[in-house]
């Protein structure tokens, strides 16, 4: 490689570009998470909607989730989950550099959440903070994101946070869609590390099945008229046999690349901690990845489908049961509307 090929332009001035031997490890500091009080069983839907208890257990494990209480917002999770993830890594809010928080469920337009969560803290104003939108994936996309920075220098210590409440989003009136979703937040402290930390990341994105899983109204193509409310345009709307189909297929194969990149095979991972979208699809990646069931993390039992916060919150409560201890590899997977896709390999 040409000296010309390694020095990039900045501020009129060259300077060398970071490489492979210059970039610094990043390594995982500490987790938190905010679980909303309010509990919806099966049991309650199936006082609202036509459902019941042994149908959505035996379809998708799920048989109760939590909803954000009335008069909050995504923000005071995120900001719940982010005073445990620095206490958790025992630094101040004063020495984080960057926000990032990965939601679709904004407490508004703008500012962004992360802005929100960045003013709650105490967090200087000399730190960057926004939010990034990768649906279910969008805590792993946010942590890859922020690594980069700490990677190259650009900042030292970042708190990614998942922060979701789809009940916002949901049609009390669909049973296919409204029993799976629930609320919460997660968050994650990174810095440089001397040694491992995130090993691999491989992340995918495919628009062009957009239509399987999305949000239509509510932005500027279907804006919240009375018109489109009342259509409820700004509701989930999922395919939910193709989404099944489309996010075990990229899970496994994004595994299986995050594993071959990081050196290490599915026999190397302490635990598998994926998005936790509904029990058979756990299964399915773990079947597809040659993994024990028993090694795969699993709480969509008690949370159902958090989207952004679900990888994060599994992620922080394994390390609390002891399931991963110091030096030992998780495999984080994320599936989402997009549609994206995400896998990262992490030594603790």
């Amino acid at each position: 490689m040409s000296q010309e090929s390694t020095v990039r332009k900045v501020a009129g001035s060259a300077q060398p570009a970071p490489t492979r031997d210059t970039l610094k490890k990043v390594g995982i500091m500490g987790l938190g998470t905010a679980i909303p009080e309010k509990v919806l069983t099966n049991k309650d839907l199936e006082k609202i909607v036509d459902t019941s208890d042994e149908w959505i257990r035996t379809r998708t494990g799920i048989k109760e989730r939590r909803i954000m209480a009335e008069g909050t917002g995504t923000s005071s999770l995120a900001a719940e989950a982010s005073r445990q993830a620095l206490k958790d890594a025992g630094i101040s809010p004063e020495e984080i550099d960057l926000v990032l928080v990965g939601t679709v469920t904004p407490d508004m337009a703008f500012p962004s959440t992360a802005c929100l969560v960045q003013a709650e803290l105490g967090i200087p104003t000399t730190a960057m903070a926004f939010d990034l939108a990768a649906a279910c994936s969008g805590f792993v996309f946010a942590l890859h994101a922020a690594a980069q920075f700490v990677a190259t220098g650009a900042c030292r210590n970042a708190l990614v946070i998942g922060a979701d409440a789809l009940s916002q989003l949901v049609d009390w009136e669909d049973r296919t869609t409204c029993v799976l979703f629930g609320d919460g937040a997660g968050a994650c402290v990174i810095g440089p590390a001397e040694s491992g930390g995130i090993l691999s990341a491989v992340m995918g994105s495919d628009g062009s099945a957009s239509d399987l899983l999305k949000v239509p109204g509510g932005g500027s193509l279907f804006p919240k008229t009375k018109e489109n409310i009342d259509s409820k345009e700004h509701f989930i709307k999922m395919n939910g046999t193709e989404v099944f189909k489309m996010a075990v297929r990229n899970m496994v194969d994004a595994a299986k690349k995050a594993l071959e990149q990081s050196g290490h095979t599915i026999e190397d991972i302490k635990r598998l901690v994926p998005h936790q979208a509904n029990l058979r699809i756990l299964k399915a990646v773990a079947k597809g990845l040659g993994m024990p069931e028993e090694r795969v993390f699993v709480n969509v039992d008690r949370y159902g489908n958090m989207s952004a916060a679900s990888t994060v919150v599994a992620w922080a409560e394994a390390v609390r049961a002891g399931d991963l201890k110091k030096g030992d590899l998780a495999l984080l997977l994320a599936f989402g509307g997009g549609m994206v896709w995400g896998a990262m390999v992490v030594e603790m």
